[in-house]
């Protein structure tokens, strides 16, 4: 059954180009034109990944991303046309997985589509588990304990974790990260990594202001503590 991909965006030449693309790469396409329309969709089509633009009348993009992350972690994708970083930061602080700036190129978007959704699950290591501290990680359910309790993590923050206690003490430079999660080394895109360590720590740590398993080695990256 093929993946479902639900676009949200009010420029209607913009969702029926990028469905076109979409479709012609095999994914089945739902649309809708603003955020509240995009969250009534979204619960009856329950997409694999939803690509979202920012600027939209009614509900906008980072409205709708505060309440579909109430209710399930969908990966999402993020169009804009602004370029400054805060409204990036903004929106990946609120669970995007990625962004894409307009204006762009169809074939960048459907490859970042390809590498989200990799991400999200797909081909993923059979039978695998990490255990350090008190961190369990399971590849094949992406799911992730902290102590007793469960942390639900975005595509992003599982992919990152994973990468950090697959190598505890090992420090990772931010462009390692990058490229762990985006399959592409580019430095423009060095602060998202600084968000999504952010997020991430406000899952896994007790108190993330004084974090404890995720470690900062200034000037460098990080690095998750062995014991």
């Amino acid at each position: 059954m093929p993946q479902t991909i639900l676009i949200v965006d009010d420029e209607r030449r913009m969702v029926s180009l990028l469905q076109s693309y979409l479709e012609q790469e095999g994914y089945r396409v739902a649309t809708a034109y603003n955020g509240r329309e995009a969250l009534d969709v979204a619960r009856h089509e329950n997409p694999d990944l939803v690509v979202l633009d920012i600027m939209m009348p009614e509900m906008n993009g980072y409205e709708f991303m505060n309440a579909r992350r109430a209710e399930s972690d969908t990966p999402i994708i993020m169009l804009t046309a602004k370029v400054e970083d805060d409204d990036k930061i903004i929106g990946l602080e609120l669970g995007a997985d990625d962004y894409v700036t307009k204006p762009f190129k169809p074939r960048e978007l459907m490859a970042r589509v390809r590498n989200v959704l990799r991400r999200a699950g797909k081909n993923e290591p059979k039978g695998q588990t990490l255990k350090v501290l008190d961190i369990t990680l399971n590849r094949e359910t992406r799911e992730v304990t902290i102590g007793d309790r469960n942390a639900d993590l975005t595509p992003s923050e599982f992919d990152l974790l994973a990468a950090l206690m697959s190598a505890p003490g090992k420090v990772f430079s931010r462009l390692d990260l990058l490229d762990v999660i985006q399959g592409v080394r580019y430095e423009g895109y060095e602060r998202t990594i600084d968000t999504h360590i952010k997020n991430l720590r406000a899952k896994v740590e007790d108190d993330p202001r004084k974090p404890t398993h995720i470690e900062t080695v200034y000037g460098v990256g990080y690095r998750l503590r062995k014991s």
